[in-house]
């Protein structure tokens, strides 16, 4: 790096970073979309909601063609699978202190570069639901936020696109009974940001972000109600049932 300005070194290191490794759409180029959300950084917007946008968008793509490249952080996405596909019986008090971050924690973890593709294969292919630790210790909110408006479910816009999340799909991730919810017309939620009438859409989206609508958590036992397991064996994902939040 040339530049005499240190600021300016370290904004083209950054701005790398998050064109290479955190939206590595094209390999080896900074996309534009990803120098206009870098630039708004500086204004407070939290780079979180469009990082999360185009990891589900990304993975959702890959899921329906049954193949395909992640476009997204693999790193971040690792360290996802770290926190839930490894159950861990004793937990560092480390994790409930406030200055606590995963991340530097597995940056001076030894890396595992013996576990090839077949290997993560097999280990998602026999992967038990005693193996999941649906929660990660370090996770303890008392309330979370799980719908937009009148959407069960919160949009998130991405760099390239938009699409849903539905924290009441992943109650058990907060140790919360896991009912069915209501899911029509969530499939329908995600598109990119071609044609004619996205903007109007993506304007539409970031209205529903000023009526939130939040819950309490109550750790309760079991995870699952019977009606879920259920519905889940059989994927009915156009559910139009509204399930009371006295089942949570």
């Amino acid at each position: 790096m040339a530049y005499p300005d240190v600021r300016k070194r370290v904004d083209i290191f950054a701005l790398s970073i998050y064109g290479l490794v955190v939206f590595p759409k094209a390999l080896g180029h900074v996309e534009e979309a990803v120098a206009d959300l870098f630039d708004r950084l500086d204004k407070g917007v939290t780079p979180v909601p469009a990082i999360l946008a185009e990891t589900f968008r990304s993975l959702n793509t890959c899921r329906r063609a049954g193949e395909g490249r992640f476009i997204g952080c693999a790193q971040l996405l690792l360290v996802w699978f770290h926190s839930h596909f490894w159950r861990v019986e004793k937990v560092s008090y480390l994790v409930f202190l406030e200055n606590y971050s995963l991340l530097k924690e597995l940056v001076v973890i030894p890396r595992r570069d013996d576990i090839t593709r077949e290997k993560w294969m097999m280990i998602f292919q026999n992967l038990q639901e005693e193996n999941v630790e649906w929660r990660a210790p370090r996770m303890i909110p008392n309330e979370i936020l799980y719908r937009c408006e009148k959407f069960g479910w919160v949009h998130l816009l991405g760099i390239w696109g938009a699409t849903r999340y539905a924290p009441l799909l992943v109650l058990r991730q907060y140790r919360s009974r896991q009912f069915i919810p209501a899911t029509q017309g969530l499939a329908q939620c995600e598109f990119s940001y071609r044609g004619d009438n996205y903007k109007k859409r993506v304007r539409e989206i970031s209205n529903t972000w000023n009526q939130t609508r939040r819950m309490k958590i109550l750790a309760v036992s079991p995870l699952i109600t019977p009606e879920y397991v259920w519905w889940w064996e059989r994927r009915i994902n156009d559910n139009i049932s509204v399930s009371s939040q006295e089942d949570v």
